[in-house]
Order: structure tokens, then sequence, then C-alpha cells
């Protein structure tokens, strides 16, 4: 996203309900001071969100210092699964924290091992091995590491990583290499040796969504399939919140079989509970080699995970695969009270319930605005809603940045629009909403909508 919102104070229409309050102009004239000092200070890069002070967030609710509060449709940036502040998550790390051990390195602590086991016990066999670490961009780069690892033991040319056009897998060398934006990557200087980009079949972006266009780019790039070590796609793609058809990722994992290639999925954002299932890939019915799991793992403090099996994961000896922050204390008890949280209140379900219910709106207000919503994707309590330019697929940042602004003007709080072109709006409250707020935060989201393409 290249826009910066803008933080001189507009008169807006107040709002008071049980779930949305705006009082004040916005920003708020008050906050302008501190919004400044962080333009100064902090790299342009930072200042790509709604210019609102996050004083507390709690559930689904975000509130300012200045008596404002906004329905959540970003859970931070699809980390707060199971709500801001989760009382049990906030309980285990107050309770973490009083024992006075903030920082344990890789020596031994009893909630890393409580909760390696946990999520051992919650992948599907063969993947018995946990390595926590602190973000999203790490678990990729250890998949990519192992992954060729494994490749090389069959043979010293099986080094290559496949993965998809659009996709994104984190901002280091290694992550950005893997995603497929190729504006990302212009930092770099040129291509890195070993990783190709395929077609990612969404039906929208990619009108091809056969297999067949899979097998043909590799060729066309020149790659032997026996000469590839993963395949890494995440869940859904990220941007756009666009899943793969089912029988393509069937035949991925055929094809990933027959030729010892590692098929790994990216679930930073699909996991927990997020797409309505537990792991986001139970939607494909096929069983992934490694894992990479990040944002909605704690629902709040930093940690990640890659989750493969002993035949990979073991292939770094000890001390040569650590991070200095890896399985912090205080981090593995907010994801051990996370994952308790999000299975003991049944929020996988609610995701389910709720979500088939947000897109069933999203489509309808697709229909009413056919011209400018080119497509809505996702399943679950994630959902993309694709702006586009009256009549095309061209994408329309700048009319997806107006809603995006809209909507914060009517209490309902979204991160920047992301994907192709900066021009969808992803929808991903956290999964303890419930129904009342959701449709109160939809119908201020079709009201934005509305005004932004009588205002474009």
């Amino acid at each position: 996203m290249d826009k910066e919102f803008n933080i001189n104070p507009v008169d807006v229409p107040a709002i008071h309900t049980p779930y949305r309050v705006i009082k004040t102009a916005l920003p708020v004239p008050g906050s302008v001071e501190m919004l400044e000092s962080l333009r100064r200070h902090e790299p342009k890069s930072m200042s790509g969100q709604p210019p609102i002070i996050w004083d507390r967030a709690e559930g689904f609710s975000v509130y300012d210092p200045y008596g404002n509060k906004w329905i959540d449709f970003s859970s931070g940036v699809l980390v707060a699964n199971a709500g801001h502040a989760a009382p049990r998550v906030r309980e285990a790390v107050a309770a973490a924290a009083a024992k006075g051990t903030l920082y344990s390195y890789c020596f031994p602590n009893a909630a890393r091992a409580q909760l390696v086991e946990r999520l051992a016990s919650l992948a599907p066999d063969p993947l018995n091995r946990v390595f926590l670490l602190t973000t999203g961009s790490e678990a990729v780069e250890n998949a990519i590491k192992v992954a060729r690892m494994y490749g090389r033991t069959q043979d010293e040319n099986k080094y290559a990583i496949v993965s998809y056009e659009r996709g994104f897998h984190g901002r280091t060398l290694g992550s950005q290499m893997a995603g497929g934006i190729p504006e990302l990557k212009e930092w770099v200087g040129g291509r890195v040796e070993g990783f190709y980009q395929v077609p990612f079949p969404d039906g929208f972006r990619t009108e091809d969504t056969t297999f067949d266009s899979f097998e043909a780019s590799l060729a066309g790039q020149g790659v032997e399939p026996a000469n590839v070590a993963a395949v890494i796609m995440e869940t859904y793609q990220g941007g756009g919140a666009s899943f793969a058809p089912v029988p393509y990722i069937e035949k991925l994992r055929a094809w990933c079989t027959k030729h010892g290639v590692l098929l790994v999925f990216d679930e930073v954002q699909a996991g927990f509970g997020r797409t309505g299932t537990f792991w986001g890939f139970e939607h494909y019915g096929v069983t992934p080699d490694l894992i990479c799991c990040g944002k909605g793992i704690g629902s709040s403090l930093p940690i990640s995970a890659t989750i493969g099996p002993d035949y990979v994961m073991d292939l770094a000896e000890p001390g040569s695969m650590t991070s200095t922050h890896a399985a912090h204390a205080l981090c593995c008890a907010a994801a051990v009270a996370n994952v308790d949280t999000i299975l003991d209140e049944a929020m996988v379900a609610n995701s389910k319930v709720l979500g088939d219910h947000l897109h069933e709106r999203l489509n309808a207000l697709m229909a009413k605005h056919p011209e400018v919503i080119g497509a809505v994707h996702g399943k679950g309590l994630m959902a993309g809603v694709h702006f586009v330019k009256s009549g095309t697929k061209e994408p329309d940042s700048d009319l997806a940045f107006r809603v995006t602004e809209q909507c914060m003007y009517r209490g309902v709080m979204l991160f920047a629009p992301v994907g192709f072109g900066s021009a969808t709006i992803k929808i991903c409250p956290p999964l303890m909403i419930d129904r009342f707020a959701l449709d109160e935060g939809l119908d201020a989201f079709a009201d934005a909508v509305s005004a932004s393409v009588c205002g474009s």
C-alpha cells in the first residue's frame, strides 16, 4: 500500500450504538501531535494504516483515548482470533510474568513443553515436530531451510522452491523470494537462484484453474520435477483471501508425493479457526508435509511455528537451528491459553456459522455494486472484497482506500487495502464476534461502499 491516510481532522457524523461510538472529528485533533511525531521519527513504511491511536482493545472492540469505539474487522492483522485481550490469555501472560522468568532462550520451560505437545496433537500425522519461533516470516524461512536440507538428502540438485504468483509469505529475504509480488523484490536487485512462481488458480485473476497450468508453467521455466524440494503455498492467498479449487490441490498433493517434493502450507493467516475449520488446509482434504503458523496462534504476543515430520525436522543438528526469542515463556503461555480458548469456546464453529452469513451478505453487496466489486473470496470469518475500476478487472486502489477511510469514520476498523494493486479490503473480525455486531459492521461497510462509489 503506497498511500498515507490524511491526518488533518475531519468533522464526521456522531455515532452512538452499543458497538460503535464516534464523538469527535477524525483523526482526533488531540492525537495529531502524536501522529506527526510518529511520521517524523519512523520510516514512511509505518504510516500506512488508519490514523487512530489504539488505547485498548477488548473482544471485537477497539478504543482510542478520546472516547471513540470501533467494531474491529481487522483482528489487528489477523492476530486476535480469540479476541483482543482474551481473559484466559491475559491471565496466562500475567501468571507467567509473575514467575519472574521473562526470558529463557532455548533452555527448557514448562509453557514451551505444553505448547509443542498441544500443537503436535492438533497437527495431522505424521507431523510430530514443532519448532517455535516469533514471526510468520521466520516460520517460512525455516520451512524453506529444512525443505532444502531434506531435498538434498535425495539429490544435491533438489533444492528448487516453487511458490505462487501474487503470494505473500513475509518480508525477510527467503520469504520474499518465495512470494509472488515482483515489486516487493526490487530491493534485492535481481532474482535469487532456485525460486520459481507459477500461476495461482483463483478463478478471477487467473482464469485457468486446471493443474495443467502448474505443470506447463514449470516446464516453461525449465524446472524439472526431480529438482524441486518443495512447493509452498498460502492455504488461501493472503492478499485476496483466495482459495484454490479442491481438485487442483488434490492433484498437487499427488504430484508432490510422486516426485518426492514436500508440500508446505503457509497457515500464518489461515490457521486456528479463521476459515471455519481449525486448520485452513482441511478445506482441501489433503495433508501437507510442513505447516507454517503465526498470527492467530497466540492472539496476542509474537509467536510462530514450523510443524513437520521428524524425518524432515530432525535434519538440523542440536544448536544449528535456533532463534534468540524462540519459545519465549510468555508467548508460549499466551499461545496455550489461546488454543484452549478457541477450542473450548467453540470459536471454530462460530467462524463457520457467522462466516457463511458474512459471505452471503458480501455477495449481496457485490450484486448491488457489480461494476466496482469484482469478486468476494474467502471462507469463514475471512473475506476479501476485490475492488475494480468500473466494468473491468483492473484493481481500483483509490476506491478501496476511500472505503477503508469511510469505514473509519463510521466506527468500523479495517487495515489498509492489500493484494493485487492494493485494491482488496479484507474483513476478518475476531472469531468470538456475535451476529449483531457483525451485521452492524457490515451495514456500516455497505454504507461506506455506497458513499465512496458516489464520491468517485
